[in-house]
């Protein structure tokens, strides 16, 4: 097959994100870039412009500094926006307009249970957490690990690390003792956030026992947060353990942190697939993540409210 499967209108090329993007830096900077692939060479022969005027269009909230990129002896010597500063909580909690009241995450499982977190609960639910991390101790750099389904409370967890300036890191619930031991391990969590349970193809998964053993083999963990994903869950001979709301329920009221770290400020750790030893930690940095996700997804995915 010769010819594409789809391709879009010439009004609706012209009203996407990327195209207006081309089309307003070309002019703001007078510069030829009559296409896609045209704004695709600028953007790596001058990636100093392009990622300024990704910061500005997509209104990244924080303080860009006054040098976009510093380059090094090679590439992985170069460091962009070595003077900003923002938080990334700050960006993602920004809600960008919408009301208090209007839906942040709607939430719905497999059995038909659903559930919509607006964006004032979303905003007080991680600064609950976030206070119960500071009020335990935990801090900027210290990590916080998620055993967790896609769920709220494991936004809420990221959201709440993240505002305090701890990192956080997370695997899915269906990982085995094994697979989460030979990631957190090395990564020496002081909390550890995890779901009794999750469904899958209508049956439920119970996780308790499995959590007691991976506690057992991660000695730094001082807390783990338990979340009743499937039931009333015991967790009496879960170490150090408590559920969800003893947890972040006395920290209800707290402001949300929203102080602002440097570019290049850990925000989470993801993993290799460990198919060659253990499972590689793949630090990603506040700013980077930010940014990058933005870009791709205002301009490649064409993403909007």
């Amino acid at each position: 097959m010769n010819a594409p499967l789809w391709a879009p209108s010439a009004q609706r090329a012209a009203e996407s994100s990327i195209d207006i993007f081309r089309r307003a830096v070309a002019e703001a900077r007078s510069l030829d870039i009559a296409d896609t692939d045209a704004l695709h060479r600028w953007s790596i022969t001058d990636p100093a412009a392009f990622w300024s005027e990704v910061w500005d269009r997509a209104g990244i909230i924080g303080d860009k500094g006054h040098q976009v990129l510093r380059r090094g002896a090679s590439m992985p010597d170069a460091v962009f926006f070595p003077d900003a500063r923002l938080s990334v909580v700050e960006n993602l909690l920004d809600g960008r307009g919408a009301s208090d009241d209007a839906p942040a995450i709607e939430y719905r499982r497999e059995d038909g249970l659903h559930r919509t977190i607006t964006w004032s609960e979303l905003r007080a639910e991680a600064a609950a957490f976030g206070a119960a991390l500071s009020a335990m101790g935990v801090g900027v750099g210290d990590r916080v690990a998620a055993w967790m389904p896609h769920m709220p409370e494991t936004v809420i967890a990221m959201l709440g690390a993240a505002s305090i300036g701890a990192v956080f890191t997370s695997t899915s619930a269906d990982f085995g003792v094994a697979g989460v031991v030979d990631r957190f391990g090395q990564v020496e969590p002081k909390v550890l956030v995890a779901a009794d349970g999750y469904l899958y193809g209508g049956t439920e998964f119970g996780r308790t026992d499995q959590l007691r053993e991976i506690v057992g083999q991660l000695p730094t963990v001082q807390k783990v947060v338990v979340v009743p994903n499937l039931g009333d869950p015991d967790i009496s001979e879960v170490h150090n353990g408590l559920v969800w709301e003893a947890f972040v329920g006395p920290h209800r009221g707290a402001l949300l942190s929203v102080e602002r770290f440097a570019f290049d400020h850990p925000h989470y750790i993801l993993y290799s697939s460990g198919t060659t030893g253990k499972p590689k930690c793949m630090v990603h940095k506040t700013g980077g993540v930010l940014i990058k996700h933005v870009q791709e997804q205002r301009h490649h995915l064409d993403i909007r409210a």
